[in-house]
């Protein structure tokens, strides 16, 4: 019984060492936005409104890819008679490391490209997280 409850007092020292992933994908978005429609009279402004705009929509569509989409839906039916029909979805995450590959209009349409290289995004969260594993530890 001696033995066993030595063993509880012992200090240790652990060393962490990080993992590092065996691939990195690269997620691609665009993201679109109408020139005209944007509310302003001054068509210089309405062109930076809708570049912002469509960077935006490439934004959402990435977190799309990264974090999924949540969607729900509501029916209402009164005698077998659909009255009422929802659907809603919604976006939630936070994406660091997107780069803009090109913005650029296409008509009356502004558009904005987005890459997301996981090799980026990793590095960023090992200089903010200290993800680590056990490299060795040793008993005192």
């Amino acid at each position: 019984m001696l033995t066993s409850a030595c063993s509880l007092i012992y200090d240790k020292h652990v060393q962490w060492q990080t993992v590092e992933p065996e691939v990195f994908p690269i997620l691609y978005a665009t993201g679109f936005a109408p020139i005209s429609m944007q509310k302003s009279t001054n068509e210089t402004q309405r062109m930076l409104m809708a570049i912002k705009a469509s960077k935006i929509a490439a934004y959402a569509e990435l977190a799309e890819q990264v974090y999924g989409q949540q969607v729900s839906s509501k029916v209402t039916m009164a005698d077998l008679l659909i009255e009422d029909q929802q659907l809603s979805a919604s976006i939630q995450g936070v994406i660091r490391g997107a780069k803009v590959v090109k913005s650029y209009p296409v008509g009356d349409v502004y558009t904005t490209e987005l890459q997301l290289n996981f090799a980026d995004v990793y590095n960023i969260y090992q200089a903010n997280q200290n993800r680590k594993e056990i490299k060795d530890v040793t008993h005192f």
